[in-house]
C-alpha cells in the first residue's frame, strides 16, 4: 500500500463517515478518520454508502459526459484508471501523463498512480488509499477517493466571509434559504429531508421554475423529487440523489448531500459574484453617505459658529459710552453674563468643530477618500481668525468698559463738587451788588464815612479770600469740559454767570473805594477796637468758612493708603482746634472790651460794628458749625476706611486664590504635554488615562466658579488694580479654555490612533513601536518634528531613501508644506505602506459584474443589486453613459467609481 504526499500537506484523506470539519482551511483531512473508523461507519449505515455511490457517480458522470463519455459502476469503471485520469483532466482543465493502454494488472496500477500523482500535486495528503485497492475494486477505498477528488475541485475554493469550504457552502445556503419560511439549514444532513431547503435555493435565484408557497413540510418526497427534477431540467445538474433514500433513512450521507448542494452553488456562482460585487459597492458607499453626513454637519456646526461670531463682534465692537455710570453699569453686567453664560457653550462647540474634523479627515485617509475641504469661510483656520477677532475685540471692550465707568466715576464726583462750590460762593454773593451799589456815603458823617471805608476794607479783604474758590470753580468746571461731561453746558452756562458776577464785584468794588477815598481825609480814626475786631474777626470767618466746606467737600479713594492720607490730614486739622477756640475767644473778648468801655463811656453805639457784618453770633454759630462738622467728617473717613479695608481683602482673597489656580492650570497644560509625548500602554489604557486627566479637570471648574464670584465682587466694589497677584481674571479664563481645548484634541488625537490602527489591522506592539521611534527622532519632545529629524526616523525603520523618495513622502506627511510632520501623519504614513484598502478599480470591478460585463449599468439594475437607499444613492450621481454602445437609461459607473476616490469629478 503506498502513500501518497504533497510538498505542503494542507489536505489528507482517510475513511470516515463524513463527520463536520471545516473543509478549508484544515484541509479535508477533518472529515476522515483512521480506517477502522470508516469500516465501522459503513457496517452501522449502509444506507450511507448507497447514497454516496448513487451520488458520486451521478457527480463524476455530469464531468465525464463533457468528454463523451460515463460510468456504470463506481467500482469497477476506474480500476483501470483510464477514465479516473480522464476525469481529473476534466474536472481541472489540465493534461495529465499519456495513460498506459496494456490490460495487465501493473499497467492498471501505473495509471492509477498516475491519477493519485496528480491529485497530490494539488497539495492533497492521500492517507491509507493506494492504486492496488483501486484496482481490486475496494469499493470504501475508491468512494473516499472520489470524495477527495469532489473536496478539492468541487468544495474546496468556495469561501463566503472569510470562511472556505464547509463552513463557507453552509454559510451561503443559510443567507440565501433565510427568508423561506419552514427552512433553518444548520447541516448537511438532516436538514435538507423534508426537501424544502433544495427548492428554497433554486427558488432563490430562478423564482420562476418553483411555486414555494404551495410545497407542504409534511410532503418530503414529492418535495425533493421537485427539486431534483427542476434542476436536472432546466439547470443541467444531474439527479445524484433519490427521494425515498433520504426520506427513508434516520440521517442522510453528509458527503452525498454536500457533493449535489456544491453544484448548487456552481449553478448559481454568477449571481454569488454579482451579491459579492453588490456588498463591496454597499460598503463603499455607506462610507461616502456617512462621511457626506459629516461633512454636513461639520458645515453647519461651523455656519452657526461664524454667524454667533459675527453678531457678538459688532456688539463687543460698540464703544458708544453711555452718560450715566449706571448705564455703563448695566452694560458691564451684561458684559459679565456673556462670559459667564454665553460664550463657554460657543468654546466647547468651537472645540468639537475641530475633533469633529480631525476624526472626519481620518476617516478619509482610512477610506482612501480625498481629504475634505470645507465651503469658503469654513476652514478651521478660518474659526481660529474670527475666534481670535472676537477675543481681541472682548478684550478690548472689558478694558473700555472699565476706563468709561472711572471715567464716569470721577465725572460724577467732579461735577458734585462743583454744585457744592458753586452753591457756597452764589450764597456768599447774594446781596452783594445791591450793597456796593448804595449810595450812602453821599449823605453819610465823617465817622460814618470812615466805617464805611474800613468796612469796605473789610469786604475787600473778603473779596480776596473767595478769588481762590471763584477759581477751583472754573478749573472744576474746564475738567469737566475736558472730560467731555454730557450737562457740560449747564455746567459752563453756571460758570459763566459766576465768572460775569464775579467781574461786576471786582469792578463795582473798585468803583465803590474810589469814591470812599475822596472824602476819606474827612472821616476820624474808627474805635481801634472795632477795627481790630474787624480785622481779626474777617480772616477768623473766612478760615471757618473754609474749614466748613473742606469738611463738607467730597473726596474718592482707590487705596487703603489714599484714605489713611486723608485720615492723618483730618487729625492735623483737629489739632489745630485748640488754637482756633482761643483766637475765638480773643476775637470776642475784643468785642466785649468795646461794649464794656461804650457802657463804662456811656456812649450809644447805633447798631452793631460798623466795620464788619460778622457779629460775634455769626462768629459763635460758625464755630458750633465747625464742631459738629468734624464728628461727621470722622465718620465719613473711618466708613471710607473700613470700605478700603474691605476692598484690600478683596484683593487678597482674589490673589490668594488666583495665585493658586494660575499655577495649577500652567502645571496641567505642562504635564499634558508630556502625556501627549511619552503615552505609556496600550491606546485604550491612554485613553483611560487621558479621560480620568480629563475628568480631573473637570472636577477643577469650581475653584474657577469660585475665582469668578470673587472677581465679580471686585468689579462691583469698582476696584481696578491689585498689587498681591500678577494673574488678571482674563488670564485665568484664557489658560482654562486652552487647557481644556489641549486635553481635548489629546484625547481625539488617541481615538484617531485607534481608528486608524483598527482600520488598517495594526497590532499594539507595533503601534508602540511606532510611538517608541517617533519619540527618539522628536528631539525637542514637542510631539512634531522637522525634516531632517524626520528622514533620520524613516532610515531607522529601514527605508533607502533618495532626494525623490523622501520629497515624496514629506508631500503625503506634510502637504500644506509647513516642515512639521506630526505623530498622527507618521503612523497615517505607516498604515497606508503597509495595509490595503479598496481601490477605485475593485469598485469599477465590482459594478461590471452587477451589470453584467457591460460598460454601462442601468437604474434597474441597481434597484435590483443593491439596498433601495444605496441604490438611489449611486441613480442620483451617476452620469449618463456616453459609450458607443450606450442603451437607454444607461448610467456611467466608471466616472461614478473613480469621482469616489477623488480621481476625477462627476
Amino acid at each position: 500500500m503506498v502513500d501518497y504526499h504533497a510538498a505542503n500537506q494542507p489536505y489528507q484523506y482517510g475513511p470516515s463517515s463524513g463527520g463536520g470539519g471545516n473543509g478549508g482551511g484544515g484541509g479535508v483531512g477533518d472529515y476522515m478518520a483512521q480506517e477502522d473508523d470508516w469500516d465501522r461507519d459503513l457496517l452501522l449505515d449502509p444506507a450511507w454508502e448507497k447514497q454516496q455511490r448513487k451520488t458520486f457517480t451521478a457527480w463524476c458522470n455530469s464531468h465525464l459526459r463533457k468528454a463523451g463519455t460515463q460510468i456504470e459502476n463506481i467500482d469497477e469503471d476506474f480500476r483501470d484508471g483510464l477514465k479516473l485520469m480522464l476525469l481529473l483532466e476534466v474536472i481541472s482543465g489540465e493534461r495529465l501523463p499519456k495513460p498506459e493502454r496494456g490490460k495487465m494488472r501493473v499497467h492498471k496500477i501505473n495509471n492509477v498512480n498516475k491519477a493519485l500523482d496528480f491529485i497530490a500535486s494539488k497539495g492533497v495528503k492521500l492517507v491509507s488509499i493506494g492504486a492496488e485497492e483501486i484496482v481490486d475494486g475496494n469499493a470504501k477505498m475508491t468512494l473516499g477517493m472520489i470524495w477527495t477528488i469532489i473536496l478539492r475541485f468541487a468544495i474546496q475554493d468556495i469561501s463566503v466571509e472569510e470562511t472556505s469550504a464547509k463552513e463557507g457552502l453552509l454559510l451561503w445556503c443559510q443567507r440565501k434559504t433565510a427568508p423561506y419560511k419552514n427552512v433553518n439549514v444548520q447541516n448537511f444532513h438532516i436538514s435538507w429531508k423534508d426537501g424544502l431547503a433544495f427548492n428554497a435555493l433554486i427558488h432563490r435565484h430562478r423564482p420562476e421554475l418553483i411555486e414555494y408557497d404551495k410545497l407542504r413540510k409534511d410532503d418530503p418526497v414529492t418535495n425533493l423529487n421537485n427539486a431534483f427534477e427542476v434542476a436536472e431540467k432546466y439547470l443541467d445538474i444531474p439527479k445524484m440523489l433519490d427521494a425515498e433514500d433520504i426520506v427513508g433513512t434516520l440521517r442522510p450521507d453528509e458527503k452525498a448531500i454536500m457533493t449535489y448542494v456544491s453544484c448548487f452553488y456552481h449553478a448559481f456562482s454568477g449571481a454569488q459574484k454579482a451579491e459579492t460585487a453588490a456588498n463591496r459597492i454597499c460598503k463603499v458607499l455607506a462610507v461616502n453617505q456617512e462621511n457626506e453626513h459629516l461633512m454636513e454637519d461639520y458645515e453647519k456646526l461651523a455656519s452657526d459658529l461664524l454667524v454667533w461670531i459675527r453678531r457678538t463682534i459688532p456688539w463687543l465692537e460698540d464703544r458708544v459710552p453711555q452718560k450715566t455710570i449706571q448705564e455703563m453699569q448695566q452694560k458691564l453686567e451684561d458684559f459679565r453674563d456673556y462670559r459667564r453664560v454665553h460664550k463657554p457653550p460657543k468654546v466647547q462647540e468651537k472645540c468639537q468643530l475641530e475633533i469633529n474634523f480631525n476624526t472626519l479627515q481620518t476617516k478619509l485617509r482610512l477610506s482612501n477618500r480625498p481629504a475634505f475641504m470645507p465651503s469658503e469661510g469654513k476652514m478651521v483656520s478660518d474659526i481660529n481668525n474670527s475666534w481670535q477677532h472676537l477675543e481681541q475685540a472682548e478684550k478690548g471692550f472689558e478694558e473700555w468698559l472699565l476706563n468709561v465707568i472711572r471715567r464716569l466715576e470721577r465725572l460724577d464726583h467732579l461735577a458734585e463738587k462743583f454744585g457744592q462750590k458753586a452753591s457756597i460762593h452764589e450764597a456768599w454773593t447774594d446781596g452783594k451788588e445791591a450793597m456796593l451799589k448804595q449810595k450812602d456815603y453821599e449823605t453819610a458823617t465823617l465817622s460814618d464815612i470812615k466805617a464805611l471805608i474800613r468796612k469796605h476794607e473789610a469786604f475787600e479783604s473778603d473779596l480776596a479770600a473767595h478769588q481762590d474758590r471763584v477759581e477751583q470753580i472754573a478749573a472744576i468746571a474746564q475738567e469737566l469740559n475736558e472730560l467731555d461731561y454730557y450737562d457740560s453746558p449747564s455746567v459752563n452756562t453756571r460758570c459763566q454767570k459766576i465768572c460775569d458776577q464775579w467781574d461786576a464785584l471786582g469792578s463795582l468794588t473798585h468803583s465803590r473805594r474810589e469814591a470812599l477815598e475822596k472824602t476819606e481825609k474827612q472821616l476820624e480814626t474808627i474805635d481801634q477796637l472795632h477795627l481790630e475786631y474787624a480785622k481779626r474777626a474777617a480772616p477768623f470767618n473766612n478760615w471757618m468758612e473754609s474749614a466748613m466746606e473742606d469738611l463738607q467737600d467730597m473726596f474718592i479713594v482707590h487705596t487703603i493708603e489714599e484714605i489713611e492720607g486723608l485720615i492723618a490730614a483730618h487729625d492735623q486739622f483737629k489739632s489745630t482746634l485748640p488754637d482756633a477756640d482761643k483766637e475765638r475767644e480773643a476775637i470776642l473778648a475784643i468785642h466785649g472790651e468795646a461794649q464794656r468801655i461804650a457802657e463804662c463811656n456811656h456812649i450809644k453805639l447805633l447798631g452793631s460794628n460798623p466795620y464788619t457784618t460778622v457779629t460775634p453770633q455769626i462768629i459763635n454759630s460758625k464755630w458750633e458749625k465747625v464742631q459738629q462738622l468734624v464728628p461727621k467728617r470722622d465718620d465719613a473717613l473711618l466708613e471710607e476706611q473700613s470700605k478700603q479695608q474691605s476692598n484690600e481683602r478683596l484683593r487678597r482673597q482674589f490673589a490668594s486664590q488666583a495665585n493658586i489656580v494660575g499655577p495649577w492650570i500652567q502645571t496641567k497644560m505642562e504635564e499634558i504635554g508630556r502625556i501627549s509625548i511619552e503615552m505609556n500602554g496600550t491606546l485604550e489604557d491612554q485613553l483611560n488615562h487621558l479621560k480620568q486627566y480629563e475628568q480631573s479637570i473637570v472636577e477643577y471648574k469650581p475653584n474657577l466658579d469660585l475665582l469668578e464670584q470673587q472677581h465679580q465682587l471686585i468689579q462691583e466694589a469698582l476696584i481696578f488694580d491689585n498689587k498681591h497677584t500678577n494673574y488678571t481674571m482674563e488670564h485665568i479664563r484664557v489658560g482654562w479654555e486652552q487647557l481644556l481645548t489641549t486635553i481635548a484634541r489629546t484625547i481625539n488625537e488617541v481615538e484617531n490612533q485607534i481608528l486608524t490602527r483598527d482600520a488598517k489591522g495594526i497590532s499594539q506592539e507595533q503601534m508602540q513601536e511606532f510611538r517608541a521611534s517617533f519619540n527618539h527622532f522628536d528631539k525637542k519632545q514637542t510631539g512634531s518634528m522637522d525634516a531632517d529629524d524626520f528622514r533620520a526616523l524613516l532610515i531607522s525603520t529601514g527605508y533607502s531613501l533618495g532626494d525623490a523618495e523622501f520629497n515624496r513622502i514629506m508631500s503625503v506627511v506634510d502637504p500644506n508644506n509647513s516642515g512639521i510632520v506630526t505623530f498622527q501623519a507618521f503612523i497615517d504614513f505607516m498604515s497606508r505602506e503597509t495595509t490595503d484598502t479598496d481601490t477605485a478599480d475593485q469598485v469599477i470591478a465590482s459594478f461590471k459584474v452587477l451589470a453584467g460585463d457591460k460598460n454601462f449599468i442601468t437604474a434597474e439594475e441597481l434597484r435590483r443589486e443593491l439596498p433601495p437607499d444605496q441604490a438611489e444613492y449611486c441613480i442620483a450621481r451617476m452620469a449618463p453613459y456616453q459609450g458607443p454602445d450606450a442603451a437607454p437609461g444607461a448610467l456611467d459607473y466608471k466616472s461614478f467609481s473613480t469621482a469616489l476616490y477623488g480621481e476625477s469629478d462627476l
